[in-house]
């Protein structure tokens, strides 16, 4: 198995701590928020890591660099020349991706069991979205199948899907995890939905096609939006395991709760 960990964004959720340090090496629990991810896939046995940095990219760097990678193959998609976001990231890391892949942000801390996340891939889907039913304000929506069929934020009402009309409260509302399984052919998809965007819009809860998203991809993009946008043409599922505890450490708060959660 191979594994991309996102480590490029700017952390702005957890200033000031990220004015001097990447989100990445933020410590909880004494080590590193990337030492925590790194050592929960290496022990699923994963021996492949790519990691993209933008954001004080040479602390990362170096860190890897003083631990010997951990005793891994860990390949870096530098981004220093500016932030791609979740889905520009994956695109720009097509060299050093090739098959099917796991994408685990660097915040995520779980008891997630990734080997039977793994094994438990639906059989020709794009992705499989871990996905769980607490509580936020942003949901992604499945149908009986656990297909992905939309989003919606119930703050706002809110609505993006690929279908017209779609009847939100038919649908399984459940919150994404930050881990995701992709399949080779996604970037194949990628260049699809740039060669005829028009083909591939989210309408909102009106029927109408959002601004903006009938449009190519380009080099920054979130993946959310494009897992929306061809999920009507691509398979794309959720698993959420009954017993997952997960934390997304995206503001300082949160650091305590993981320390005292068990989870590390």
């Amino acid at each position: 198995m191979k594994a991309l960990i996102f480590a490029a964004g700017l952390g702005t959720r957890l200033k000031p701590l990220t004015d001097t340090l990447p989100k990445a090496l933020i410590p909880v629990g004494g080590e590193p928020l990337l030492y925590h991810v790194i050592m929960k896939l290496k022990s699923a046995g994963v021996t492949d890591i790519v990691i993209n940095v933008h954001h004080f990219a040479d602390k990362i760097i170096d860190y890897l660099k003083v631990n010997d990678n951990f005793g891994l193959n860990i390949s870096i998609s530098d981004e220093r020349d500016f932030l791609r976001e979740t889905g520009g990231g994956i695109r720009y890391a097509r060299p050093l991706l090739r098959g099917g892949f796991m994408v685990h942000n660097v915040d995520i801390i779980s008891n997630l069991d990734i080997r039977k996340f793994d094994s438990d891939m639906v059989p020709g889907a794009m992705a499989m979205l871990l996905a769980s039913e607490r509580d936020t304000q942003r949901y992604f929506l499945f149908d009986d199948n656990m297909r992905l069929v939309g989003w919606t934020n119930i703050a706002t009402g809110q609505v993006k899907s690929p279908y017209r009309g779609i009847d939100v409260g038919s649908c399984h509302k459940l919150a994404f995890g930050g881990i995701h399984l992709i399949s080779d052919p996604i970037f194949d998809t990628f260049d699809q939905v740039d060669a005829d965007p028009a083909s591939y819009p989210l309408y909102d809860k009106e029927g109408k096609i959002i601004e903006g998203t009938a449009e190519p991809l380009g080099e920054r993009f979130s993946i959310t939006d494009f897992y929306l946008r061809v999920a009507a043409k691509h398979p794309i599922y959720a698993n959420a395991p009954k017993k997952l505890r997960l934390i997304d450490v995206g503001k300082v708060d949160t650091l305590a709760q993981v320390e005292q959660s068990g989870l590390l």
